[in-house]
């Protein structure tokens, strides 16, 4: 499995709820993060996750774009929750097929936005 088919993989899972399984299959145990709302270290995220799929869960996940540049894999997904949805851009660093590093950037898509042609 190509580390691009790995991030869509953990993505997948971890947007489903199955965040125990996206960390046990991909995530190393040195993985640290820059999500600037948590901890940098790798149980504060997955405890985020879990908790944020328990009180607003995605009702739907699409990665609609996938880039892989050695052990660096770019990602640019439409969730869907029941409230919004966000462009998410997420960037991957794997070592020894394993997620050691994530950045995630969302952005909440608006229904007005006068631009023509959408997040995606």
């Amino acid at each position: 499995m190509t580390n691009k088919e790995k991030a869509i993989s953990f993505l997948t899972l971890a947007g489903t709820g199955m965040v125990q399984e996206a960390y046990e299959a991909y995530v190393s145990p040195d993985f640290i993060h820059h999500n600037q709302y948590f901890a940098g270290d790798r149980e504060s995220l997955k405890v985020a996750m879990e908790e944020a799929h328990q009180n607003s869960p995605n009702t739907g996940i699409e990665i609609k774009k996938v880039y892989e540049d050695g052990l660096t894999v770019i990602t640019h997904s439409h969730v869907v929750k029941t409230d919004m949805e966000i462009a998410v851009l997420h960037i991957f660093r794997f070592e020894e097929g394993k997620i050691v590093e994530l950045w995630d950037l969302g952005q909440v898509m608006d229904a007005n936005s006068p631009n023509e042609n959408g997040a995606f």
